[in-house]
């Protein structure tokens, strides 16, 4: 079974109803809701989600998010993903420090819609909607 790691963008698309990103991300999240792909997310990234609901009141956000927490397992930066992150080549810290939480989750796949981001990536990087046309 494959394990895709969602960035953040992947989430927000799918929880904010983005236009045109929002289906493929609904959709990613519906194969792992069916346990047909494991998904997992840093909780950075989940963090990062609870951030940009501002939008709801706060019984709705928790309940999209508990939502999320019952088909995204959650991967805790410590410090080595920290300290790799800091030795890393990519550009963008956080990008980095996803990337290591996707290296220790053992993730087949990162899931965003900014695949260039993570070009230093040893680990296939694609978006949501190339995802899908691979399984």
């Amino acid at each position: 079974m494959k394990k895709a790691f969602l960035d953040s963008d992947i989430l927000l698309d799918a929880l904010l109803k983005r236009p045109m990103f929002d289906l493929p991300a609904l959709n990613v999240l519906a194969l792992a809701n069916q346990s047909d792909i494991i998904a997992v997310t840093s909780s950075l990234a989940f963090m990062n989600v609870h951030y940009f609901l501002h939008k709801y009141d706060r019984q709705r956000k928790i309940s999209l998010l508990k939502t999320l927490r019952s088909i995204v397992q959650i991967v805790e930066i410590g410090e080595d993903e920290i300290d790799m992150a800091f030795n890393s080549k990519f550009a963008d810290f956080e990008d980095a420090v996803q990337y290591q939480c996707a290296m220790a989750a053992r993730a087949d796949v990162i899931l965003t819609r900014n695949t260039k981001d993570y070009r230093h990536s040893s680990i296939p990087v694609m978006t949501a909607e190339q995802f899908l046309k691979t399984l």
